[in-house]
């Protein structure tokens, strides 16, 4: 009996037993292999996070628990675990012949890409507290070490030592709020909780207190101002795949269990953090965008990028029910794909001595390449929300749950937010288009695989751009019993 229902909670995780295998798998043939390229170990990832997709496709529509009550497998889960094995795929693309130009040609970055991408799983899928910690530590300690995987330059050691403390720092606050909460409910399930406080609870000030940790804990993961200084240096020093990691998966990530603790949890105190979070909201999308303006480096720029685009997704997260947290889910999907994009351009010009961070790198594109310039324009006009890109449509459900919610000036802000963030978006299309090509010419990258993740990143943010329908309904059937 034992046995049977041991393997029913197997059965019911098999994705995660599935990543959890190929990660220890290639670290170990990175250990034992010989000496030489690694790049078949990037090959071999690719195809562990195909195995793991397919497993996961086996359980759409499904709604089963496991683990004792611990970990839940639903349509709001399957829906962010596409998203993080898309991106992981497309970034294992992206990595491969990267690395070896990086002087980093080594087996365990792809090993760690896919721990990384197993701890999210876990936390999309935690309805118990210390599930979620444990996933959210996974993930942590794995891109902890990918950002200073660049051990020649000091300032990718500086951008892990940095990730490391505030990470560090933002997990014992989120830490202090789940023992706070356990304390007050004496159980760490995400609906027991929900179930143990009652209305009169609500003005509790240690409950309060506790929400306010969990916000705060919350608020480093996701990057979201006050608590988003370490992250631009974090991007610009951190390998390139891993910078676009973090902003397409493990940002959403954090966003992911928000949604789930937040409204399944302590929905009883929604007026109270909704009103943290409308504020967060309003300073995140503001300063990202403001302080995007003045930066040089690509890299950077798109640190507080991400920073602003965090702070459009918690418009949804305040306007709440159906449309608000639907509208989320579509558009972490297509920031994913026209994010990573971006990322993918930089790491096509970094050949030789360019790097491609730079904006003045991408220098006279159009003339060099018309169709990758074309590309990068795809991508920031979406990013900056200009129809009919893909961008857009998701900015039309976020600001609409917004308005429809009653929270219009939230809405009207981010408009204009919108159309600030055109001028620093256009800083590299000016760049590209209006600027003669340099005497020395611009080498671009030959690798096949950055060139496959290149298409597959544009044709998907054309795409929702063109038919966002059959993206939008299945976001709303993930909503659907997230309450």
């Amino acid at each position: 009996m034992t046995d049977a229902f041991n393997m029913a909670d197997i059965s019911t995780a098999s994705p995660e037993v599935v990543m959890g295998l190929v990660a220890m798998v290639i670290l170990m043939l990175d250990f034992i292999a010989p000496k030489g390229g690694r790049d078949w170990l990037g090959y071999l990832s690719i195809l562990g996070v195909l195995a793991t997709f397919t497993t996961l496709m086996g359980q759409r529509g499904a709604t089963q628990l496991a683990f004792s009550g611990q970990y839940l497998s639903d349509p709001f889960a399957f829906f962010f675990k596409i998203v993080f094995l898309v991106s992981a795929a497309l970034i294992l693309l992206m990595s491969i012949g990267h690395l070896k130009s990086e002087g980093i040609d080594k087996g365990e970055f792809y090993g760690l890409i896919l721990f990384a991408t197993l701890g999210m799983m876990l936390m999309v899928s935690a309805v118990d507290l210390l599930i979620l910690y444990i996933g959210m530590e996974t993930m942590s300690i794995s891109i902890y070490i990918l950002a200073g995987f660049l051990k020649r330059e000091r300032r990718s050691g500086e951008a892990a030592l940095k990730y490391l403390l505030m990470g560090g720092f933002s997990s014992a606050i989120m830490l202090y709020g789940i023992v706070m909460l356990y304390g007050l409910t004496g159980t760490i399930g995400l609906r027991e909780i929900a179930s143990t406080l009652s209305a009169d609870t609500a003005s509790n000030p240690a409950l309060i207190l506790a929400m306010v940790m969990l916000v705060a804990g919350f608020g480093f993961k996701i990057a979201a101002v006050p608590f988003h200084m370490y992250i631009p240096d974090v991007y610009e020093g951190a390998p390139t795949p891993v910078a676009a990691l973090l902003a397409a998966a493990s940002e959403v990530a954090g966003l992911a269990i928000l949604l789930r603790v937040f409204l399944v949890a302590i929905p009883g105190l929604q007026d109270r953090w909704t009103f943290l979070f409308y504020t967060l909201s309003l300073l995140t999308m503001t300063v990202g965008n403001v302080v995007a303006i003045a930066q040089s480096n690509i890299k950077r720029m798109l640190a507080y990028s991400s920073i602003a685009h965090i702070g459009y997704l918690l418009i949804g997260v305040v306007a709440g029910r159906e449309l608000g947290i639907s509208a989320i889910l579509l558009y972490t999907l297509i920031y994913a794909l026209m994010t990573l994009g971006v990322f993918a351009m930089v790491i096509l010009l970094c050949v030789g001595k360019v790097k491609g961070e730079q904006i003045d790198d991408f220098t006279g594109l159009a003339q060099r390449s018309p169709m990758a310039a074309a590309a990068m324009l795809i991508f920031l006009l979406s990013l900056a929300g200009v129809p009919p890109t893909a961008g857009f449509v998701g900015k039309l459900y976020l600001f609409g749950a917004a308005i429809e919610g009653g929270y219009i000036w939230l809405a009207v802000i981010a408009v204009i937010n919108s159309a600030i963030s055109v001028f620093y978006y256009m800083k590299v299309v000016v760049a590209m288009y209006m600027r003669d090509l340099p005497p020395q010419g611009l080498t671009l990258s030959s690798s096949r695989p950055l060139r496959v993740a290149l298409f597959v990143t544009l044709a998907g943010t054309i795409a929702i751009g063109i038919y966002p329908g059959p993206f939008l309904e299945l976001a709303r059937a993930s909503v659907a019993g997230l309450w």
